[in-house]
C-alpha cells in the first residue's frame, strides 16, 4: 500500500491528548484518524453527508472495522491518512485506508458499510446514483456539473443555498437576503451527481460594459474542494463572452484571499454590508 494509491487524503496533525504513556498514539485513535478522513472523502465528492443519504433513502452503518499497525506516530507528526473504496457490492461497501508519515505506512485499514433502512436498519441495494458518484471519483471524473440559466430554471436550487449560508449560517436578515436583481441576473448552480445544489452565484451587469458578481455561497460541508472557484471562473468567463469590460464584487472580508487567488484586486476601504464587514474587489481590464 502507498500513499499514491489514495485519490483522496486527509492531513492531520498529532495531538497531545491522542498520546499515550509509551510516548506514541494510542492505538483506538488511529480509527478516529480513519473516521476523520472519511468526512474527507465525502467532500471530495461533493456529496453534503447527511442530505445526500436522504435523498438516497437510506444510510451507511459499519459492519467491520479492522486495523493493521506497522508502525508509530508520535506528538506533532503529520500524517496523511488516505480513504478508497475498492468494492462495491449489492448493499456494502469496501473502503481501504492508509495512514502515512510521509510516504511511510503506519497503519492500514479496511472498513466495510452496509446501506440500509435507516428505520429497520435493514440493507438495501446500494442505490445506482451513489455507486456511480463513488465510481466517478475513484476513476478521476468530474463529480459536479455546473448549469448556467435565469432565475425562472435555477433560483428554487441557487435560494436553497443562499439561506442555508447567508441566513441561517451568517445571521443576515431573510428581507436582505432575495431582491429584484434576481430575474435579471445570470445564474451558475454547481450540482453534485446525485442532482443536490453543492455551490452558486450571480451575474449582474450594473452598466454597460460592467460585471458584477455576487451571491457566492458554497454548502458549508464540501467547501475547500474548489467548487466555490469553479463557479466564479464560470461567471467570470460569462462575463468576458458577453464583452464586459470590468468585473466587479462586493466581498466579504473573511473571503478576501479566496478572491484574490481567482486574480480579483482590492479597491478603497474596507465597509460594512448586512452587518458583515465587505471590501469591494475588481479584475481589472
Amino acid at each position: 500500500m502507498r500513499r499514491a494509491d489514495f485519490r483522496c487524503t486527509e492531513r492531520l496533525r498529532v495531538r497531545w491528548a491522542e498520546v499515550d504513556m509509551q510516548k506514541i498514539v494510542f492505538n483506538g485513535h488511529y480509527l478516529m484518524y480513519v473516521d476523520t478522513a472519511m468526512s474527507a472523502y465525502w467532500r471530495a465528492l461533493a456529496m453534503p453527508y447527511e442530505a445526500g443519504m436522504h435523498a438516497l433513502g437510506g444510510e451507511l452503518y459499519v459492519k467491520k472495522a479492522t486495523l493493521e499497525y506497522h508502525g508509530s506516530a508520535r506528538l506533532d507528526d503529520i500524517l496523511d491518512v488516505g480513504l478508497r473504496c475498492a468494492r462495491i457490492g449489492n448493499s456494502s461497501l469496501q473502503f481501504q485506508a492508509g495512514i502515512f508519515a510521509g510516504d511511510r505506512l503506519l497503519v492500514s485499514g479496511e472498513l466495510v458499510y452496509v446501506f440500509a433502512d435507516p428505520a429497520t436498519q435493514t440493507s438495501r441495494p446500494v442505490p445506482a446514483a451513489l455507486r456511480a458518484l463513488i465510481e466517478a471519483h475513484e476513476a478521476g471524473h468530474d463529480v459536479v456539473e455546473l448549469r448556467t440559466g435565469d432565475w425562472a430554471t435555477l433560483g428554487e436550487d441557487a435560494m436553497r443555498l443562499r439561506m442555508a449560508v447567508f441566513v441561517d449560517e451568517q445571521g443576515i436578515d431573510p428581507a436582505l437576503e432575495a431582491d429584484a436583481l434576481d430575474a435579471g441576473a445570470l445564474h451558475v448552480v454547481a450540482y453534485n451527481r446525485i442532482g443536490l445544489p453543492v455551490a452558486t452565484g450571480r451575474l449582474l451587469q450594473p452598466a454597460p460594459g460592467e460585471a458584477r458578481i455576487g451571491r457566492m455561497a458554497v454548502d458549508r460541508a464540501v467547501r475547500g474542494q474548489r467548487w466555490g472557484r469553479a463557479v466564479l471562473d464560470a461567471l467570470v468567463e460569462a462575463a468576458r463572452a458577453r464583452g464586459d469590460r470590468l468585473v466587479t464584487l462586493h466581498a466579504q472580508c473573511t473571503a478576501e484571499n479566496f478572491y484574490r487567488r481567482a486574480g480579483f484586486e482590492v479597491e478603497g476601504e474596507r465597509y460594512e454590508e448586512a452587518g458583515l464587514p465587505h471590501v469591494n474587489m475588481s479584475i481589472p481590464p
